[in-house]
């Protein structure tokens, strides 16, 4: 006969998962209120390195474009004050770039890696944007971290493919938006839209366009603010295109 306060075994399992969970909910709600940063999960979910991308367009200032590439080991971007870039942004908004982690199991990510753990020393590496393309290309689907590394290479795919295959891009984008839910994937929402938006309005796609700000506009409330939120600049950007789709709806006139 068990005890006044013994319990059977299977109730210490229970009370032990229970305790997982109530403290996993307790550091993401820690990140969505900023008080740690989402790097401390980060490092505890298998990324063995990140890379920097930025977009290839005219928006992006020298400095910001020259970081490109950027490829760093989670202990550097868990360091106090890590920047990715070489310099300070040239811009008064801030440009938009994304730090996407990886596991990297798959062939030409191994390359990737061992070459960053050679040259740590010195700061890092930096891929081409040929490079870039080379890594999301390669068979990282049939490897061990596919889905640990799946949004990730399709954000990075998105970024390097807008001038070369749009379809392929908007996919991405779409992928992102769609899927993005998890603490470490958070970071990559804003820029997915802010990105896939006229992208679409240049490809004719007005109605989706129109669409995704609205969406965009329901996940992230104006009355709401935290690390993963867009800045106050990119949701007047926003409405601005939001304003500028709706004027130029062409208008229906009653039959």
């Amino acid at each position: 006969m068990l005890g006044e306060w013994e319990f059977p075994d299977i109730s210490l399992y229970l009370v032990a998962i229970l305790g997982l969970l109530v403290l996993w909910q307790y550091y993401q709600i820690q990140i969505m209120t900023g008080r740690i940063l989402a790097i401390d999960i980060f490092d505890r979910s298998g990324i063995r390195m990140y890379i920097y991308v930025t977009p290839d367009d005219d928006q992006i200032c020298e400095v910001c474009s020259a970081s490109n590439g950027r490829v760093f080991s989670p202990s550097q971007v868990a360091k106090k004050g890590f920047s990715p870039h070489g310099g300070k942004c040239k811009k008064p908004t801030p440009c938009l770039g994304v730090l996407v982690g990886l596991y990297g199991g798959w062939l030409e990510a191994r390359g990737v890696l061992e070459q960053l753990r050679a040259n740590l020393r010195k700061g890092g590496i930096q891929l081409s944007a040929e490079e870039l393309r080379a890594l999301v290309n390669g068979e990282w689907e049939r490897c061990i971290s596919a889905e640990t590394d799946r949004l990730g290479i399709h954000m990075i795919e998105a970024i390097c493919y807008e001038k070369i295959n749009q379809a392929v891009s908007v996919a991405g984008y779409r992928y992102v938006v769609g899927e993005a839910r998890e603490v470490r994937h958070l970071l990559l929402l804003v820029p997915a839209y802010l990105r896939l938006v006229p992208i679409l309005v240049r490809a004719g796609e007005s109605a989706e366009a129109l669409e995704l700000i609205e969406r965009f506009e329901k996940r992230f409330p104006a009355t709401r603010r935290g690390p993963h939120f867009p800045s106050d600049e990119q949701r007047d950007v926003m409405k601005a295109r939001k304003t500028h789709l709706i004027n130029s709806q062409p208008l229906k006139i009653p039959a």
